[in-house]
Order: structure tokens, then sequence, then C-alpha cells
């Protein structure tokens, strides 16, 4: 049967006095030692940023008191603040229990519930509604006991009632005396489930106390029991894996008069004490609880036993400072002084952060719309400043704050840099112009004389599927030409020798002859060349098109994402946001497909630079030759000085090598004289198409048009039905604003709180 840690340790229930105990007349002098000056200063910044509500906002700093069911935690806290807890029924075990102790000249008792969050909203204002005010201790069980019934929580073991709650009961204790102090006593940890405790009941409290230890502000008093075994006490456990350094918890172990004096059972609990067996930065403390018949001592009779307890035995030669309850008092002011000197700046810059971040959503949200002209007016505004971001990363001009710092260690389009809109088109154009020079041809024709701006190493025939990765494209199914090539499978250059060349050359010569004159080709054949060399220009440019778009895509859902609320722009992007951007790849793939037929009609080029090409090939070639022949009737003559040699060429070998130079084959001759003709084509033409893909298509129709996709005109022409489903408030929305406006005004008066309270001190 569950009963109360008074009942469970002296198997006998002891009713409250009757008569009034005021809260100040329970107290010790005693009780003084737990702060000093400096540090109620600073524990009085904590509470009233805990007044102000910031404990639901920021973690502020506290002392939480933990430990399996029945260790004596409850002991322990009554010990530490003096305040005497109901022991007819341990009401507090069932809930945290907040206890606020405050300096105050008048002395006083109030209390409040925190409801869980995860409560109704009616719940949870039946529960805020509750806020009690007693004049002195014996009201407390009655108050404790209310609030145990609106929180719902029945007898302990009856089916289908809530033996415990997440709720938290806050008890604020006022008076002169009284040191600015906050605890929390949390309910015991449950080992296994029973006909009392279901299963529920132990994995709730397991929830509850790890969601308070893990809290690094929070100090853990880990309260351990002299009665069991510690390597069975699951509190140990938790505390070590939230804290594994052991830098904020202090172990307390509690009943070591239970321990038979001098048994080896004794010497391992005072080596748990010396910090032998399970080490904590902030060490262990013993304390002694009321025994049978002391439940009704004072607190300076129960302090006096204490110390008689551990004047005697193996206890006497432990240092003072880690024994009694008084001397706890003196290590928990010291503990806290320097707790909470080293999160308070901490604690200041979480506030400061937390307040921009609140600003920032609210700042997203916009002003409050209710009616339709109010709504065109808010989306007219974003309008503006989402056109502006556009512009600007179309331009490039990165003098936004959306647009940030560069990452430098992140590739040029990657996520990290995707808000430098035109640094990224930039850089792909370029990819895609080394990518059309390095695969744009079908045939690599190795042996050809090229300019120097032409020649490719031996690696460029290779290209890998981590650069098809790159230049690929993924399929969006909305157009036919996005199936026609595999993103992870570019073509790759098939190598070819000028002899292969000029062989393939002629076999298409033959096979497209007209009236021509033998050793002249058909004008045409100049087409069936280009056409097949400049096969994967088509697929090139696709995959080029789908990157881009993603990256527009990519571009203009971070411009949203950090100008408008969520819901905002979802309604913006199924409105017109994505229907934009489909009609612009729609369009750039229809341009592309204009461009790809004007490449299949007849060759066309009014360049210079494609005599050029065509005469510097052939002076190259006729130079070859003739140097060639040139060296080999070369005969070197020794001068008159007989010291020099000069350069004799025979006429009658040259002539005669020359000669031979001559072509007979006239259709070889013809071949290649069309393969030079296709080359010096194919080169003006790859430099044309470039330039026509990268400004008609991709600028044309995907870059330039971006920033026209949500302008103030754009929201002029909408409907009053397409602005009210844009930025029509849903009430979540509404109550979302609510929050945020109550929390800033929270944190606003945090910051004021930090600015007045502290004065000159640093934070």
């Amino acid at each position: 049967m569950y009963g109360t840690e008074f009942e469970q340790e002296n198997e006998e229930s002891i009713t409250p006095p009757q008569t009034p105990i005021d809260p100040e007349m329970v107290t010790t002098d005693s009780l003084e030692a737990l702060q000093s000056d400096t540090q109620r200063k600073v524990m009085d910044i904590i509470d009233k940023l805990r007044r102000i509500g910031l404990n639901g906002i920021v973690k502020l700093p506290q002392l939480v008191v933990c430990g399996d069911q029945s260790s004596g935690k409850s002991s322990v806290l009554e010990a530490i603040t003096e305040v005497p807890f109901p022991r007819k029924e341990n009401l507090c075990t069932r809930f945290a229990t907040e206890i606020v102790l405050r300096r105050d000249p008048v002395s006083s008792i109030s209390t409040r519930i925190t409801p869980d969050k995860s409560r109704p909203n009616s719940e949870q204002e039946k529960l805020r509604t509750f806020k009690k005010s007693i004049h002195d201790f014996s009201e407390l069980p009655v108050l404790m006991e209310e609030a145990t019934t609106l929180m719902g929580l029945g007898v302990v073991g009856q089916d289908r009632t809530p033996a415990f709650s997440r709720d938290v009961l806050s008890i604020e204790i006022c008076g002169p005396k009284r040191p600015q102090l906050t605890l929390v006593d949390l309910p015991g940890l449950i080992h296994t489930e029973n006909k009392s405790q279901t299963k529920q009941d132990v994995q709730l409290i397991r929830d509850l106390v790890e969601e308070y230890i893990s809290n690094e502000r929070t100090v853990i008093l880990a309260i351990v029991s002299a009665k069991n075994d510690y390597a069975n006490q699951i509190i140990l456990d938790h505390c070590r894996r939230v804290d594994s350094k052991g830098s904020r918890t202090l172990g307390i172990i509690t009943k070591p008069d239970f321990l038979r004096p001098g048994s080896e059972n004794e010497m391992d609990w005072i080596d748990l004490a010396l910090n032998r067996n399970i080490p904590f930065e902030l060490g262990w403390h013993m304390v002694r609880n009321r025994a049978d018949g002391e439940l009704n001592s004072t607190f300076e009779e129960r302090n006096y036993s204490e110390r008689l307890f551990f004047s005697q035995g193996r206890y006497r030669d432990l240092p003072r400072d880690m024994v009694g309850v008084e001397s706890l008092r003196t290590r928990l002011s010291r503990l806290l002084d320097g707790h909470l000197n080293r999160e308070l700046p901490l604690l200041k810059k979480e506030v400061e952060v937390k307040l921009q971040e609140t600003m920032n959503e609210l700042r997203k949200l916009g002003d409050k719309r209710h009616s339709v002209p109010e709504q065109r007016m808010f989306l007219m505004d974003i309008s503006m400043k989402i056109n502006k971001i556009l512009e600007s990363g179309v331009k490039g001009q990165y003098d936004h704050e959306f647009f940030g710092s560069v990452h430098m260690n992140a590739p040029i389009d990657s996520e990290e840099n995707i808000r430098r809109f035109r640094a990224v088109i930039q850089h792909l154009n370029l990819q895609f112009a080394e990518n059309m020079r390095r695969y744009g041809q079908k045939f690599r024709i190795s042996s050809c004389v090229l300019d120097s701006e032409d020649q490719y190493s031996e690696r460029d025939f290779d290209n890998t599927k981590e650069e098809a990765a790159v230049y690929g494209h993924r399929k969006e199914g909305n157009n036919e030409l996005s199936d026609e090539l595999d993103a992870t499978n570019l073509p790759r250059p098939i190598k070819m020798t000028r002899r292969d060349a000029i062989s393939w050359v002629q076999r298409v010569l033959e096979r497209s002859r007209g009236y021509e004159l033998p050793g002249n080709f058909n004008p045409l054949l100049i087409s069936q060349l280009f056409w097949e060399q400049s096969e994967p220009w088509q697929g090139l440019a696709l995959a080029h098109i789908h990157k881009v778009a993603d990256i527009c895509r990519t571009f203009m859902q971070n411009v949203l994402q950090d100008t408008v609320a969520p819901d905002i722009a979802s309604g913006l992007v199924d409105l017109r946001v994505e229907k934009a951007l489909k009609s612009s790849l729609e369009a750039s793939c229809e341009e592309l497909a204009k461009i790809v037929d004007d490449k299949k009609r007849h060759p066309m080029t009014y360049n210079h630079y494609y005599t050029t090409t065509i005469q510097k090939q052939r002076q190259k070639k006729y130079s070859g030759s003739l140097s060639a022949v040139i060296e080999k009737n070369r005969e070197p003559i020794l001068c008159n000085n007989e010291s020099e040699y000069i350069d004799f060429i025979r006429a009658a070998g040259l002539q005669k090598e020359l000669e031979s130079c001559i072509v007979q084959d006239m259709d070889k001759f013809s071949a290649e004289e069309a393969l030079e003709s296709q080359i010096a084509y194919y080169k003006d033409e790859l430099k044309y198409f470039i330039g026509v893909v990268t400004k008609q298509v991709i600028e044309r129709h995907l870059v330039d048009p971006l920033p026209s996709t949500i302008t103030p005109i754009i929201i002029a022409g909408m409907t009053d039905e397409e602005v009210s489903y844009v930025a029509a408030e849903a009430p979540e929305i509404r109550s979302h604003r609510a929050f945020l406006e109550g929390q800033k005004g929270k944190l606003e008066n945090g910051i004021v709180t930090f600015r007045t309270a502290m004065g000159g001190r640093r934070a």
C-alpha cells in the first residue's frame, strides 16, 4: 500500500499540529548561513526572472532534490528549508513541488499550480486559477490536498485513477529571515510496477526526473538511503548518465543511523561519503533524518540530535563540512555562489538570443490582419521585401542581411552558398561552357591540328561518373526532353585518329553524293557531319537547364523561409511560386527545343572566325607538309672557313616530294577538305550554342523572371479570395502570435531585470 515517505519510514501517521504555526517561529538562526548578501542579490535576479515567467522560456538555475522512493529526500528538503511539510499524507511526492523561499518584511505563504503543457487548454486554464494564500503552516495540508484533487489525482492504487501528475505545485514562503532560494522536490523513482503503482506511473516519474536533471543549469541533490544498497538505487544511474563528470551533482546520504555501528556495511557507506566509490566533482554529504519518536521535535532539537550522532563512532573522524544539515547549508551556499556566477552571464545571453528569435518569428508573421484590405496590404509589404531580395540576388548585390557571409569551405553551388544566387548561376554557366568543350563532341579527333584553346589532355577523354553526377540533371517528368539524358550517364567522346576521322567522313561522303564534281563534296555533307558530331549538345544543355531550375527553386525557398511565416510561404507557393517556376522551366525547355531545331537546319554562319579557322588549319597542314619535305631534302654543307655549315636544299628532290604530296584519291581529298570545314564550323557553332543557351534560355527564361515571381503588381491583381487564402490568419496563427507577443514581453522584462538588478555587475 502506497504511503508517504514519513509513513514508510516510521510506520505510523502523525497528525499535523492543530494550533497555528507561524512561518518564522519554526526557523532557526542557522538558516541564515544558507546565503550571503551577495548571493541574495544574485538569487533575487533569478527569482525575478522566475516570477515574470521566464522559467517556461529559458532554463533557470535551480536545485533539484531527487532520489528513489522512500530515500528520505523530503526530510532532507524539510531540514534544509525548515519548512514543516504535512506528514499525514505526503501529497507533494505525487508531483513536482517547487519550494520558493523569498526574503520579505511580511511573512506569507502562497501557492499556485503550473499545469502540464500537454493538458487541454481548458484544463490548463482551470489549474491556473488555483492561487491560494495561507497564514501559517497548519493550513498547508488542506491546501495541498485541494491542489491534488484539482489535478485529478485520486487514491493511489485505484483503477483508472492517475496516481502521479506532471503538473507543478509552487509554494512561495516569504519572511524576514528567509533566504532567496528555490528548490524542487520530485516524486521518488519507482523500481518496478505493482498493484498500487502501474507501469505508466513508473515511466511518468522517470521521464519527469530525467527532464529536470537534464537541464544543464540544474544542481542535482541526489538522495540515497543507507537502508538500501546504493548500487541498487537507480537515481545514481540517472545522474551519471546526464552528468557524466559529476560536475553538478551532490550526493546526499540519509538514514546512516540504520547502519550497524562498526559493521563492514557502515564502512562502505563512509567510503562512499568520502567520494571513493562513486566520485562526484561536488562530492558527497551525510545527514541524519528524524528518528522514530522525534517527528514532533523542533528543528533546533533535530539539529542537536544530528550533531550528537555524528560526534560518535566512525562518523567522528569524518570532516565536519560533509556531515549534518547545518554544514550542508554552508556547502550549498558556496555551491550556489559558484554555480550562479558561472550561469548568470550565459543566462543573460540566452535571454537576449531568445528575444531576437521571438522578434524574428513575429516579424515573419507580420501585422495583425483580419479584413481583406489588411491582408492585401500585408502581402504588398512582404512582396516588396521578397522582390528586393530576389532582384539583389539576380544582380549579385549582396548587401542585404539575407545573403549573410561567404562559406569558403563549401562548394559554390552548395546549400550554404545558394543565397549568393548570381555567383552560383555564373559558376554553373562556366561549368556548362567547360562541359560543352570537353564532352560536347561525339568524336574526339586527337591528331587534328587545333588552336591552342582547343588542346585537350588525355584525361579529357575519360569523363567519370562523378563528373556525370555534377553535370547531370534529374528527371522532372513534365517534359519529354527531360527523359533523354540519364543523370549518371553523360556522353563520353569517342577517341578517333585523323586517319579514322577521314575514313568516317569518306563513308558519309560516299552516301551523300550529289551532282558535285569529283574532288568536291556536297554542301549537305557538312550538315550530316555536324549533326552527328554535335549529338550530345541537347542532353548537356538540358542537364544545365534542370540544374539551374533546381537552384532557382532552392533560392526562392530560402527567400520565403527567411522573409515570411511558413503558412504564408506555403500559400504563396501554392498560388503563385510553383506555377511560375514550372512555367519558366517549360519555357526554357521550349526555347531549347527551338535552338536545337535551328541547329538541324543547313549550316549557316557569317562569322569570319569560320573562314579564319579553315585558313589556319590549311596553313598549318601545308606548313607541316612543307617542313617534312624540306627536312627530307636538306643537306648540310661545310663553308669555306671550314668552321660553319649551311643547309643546302636539293631543288629536284624538293619538287619531286612536293608532287608526291598531291592526293590522287579524289574522295579522300574531298573527305579531308570536308573534315576541316566541319571542324571549323563545329568550333564556330559551339561558341554560338554556349552563348545562346546561357543568354536566351538560362537568363531569359529562368533567371531574369525570378524577381517578377512575387511583386506588388502580382498582389494587386489577386482576387479577394486568393488574398484571403494566402494571408488570412488561421486561429492557430492568432494563438501563436499571442503566445509570441506574451513571450516577447516576458523576455523584454527579463532584459530590464538584468539591467536594473545587476547594476554595474558584469554579465
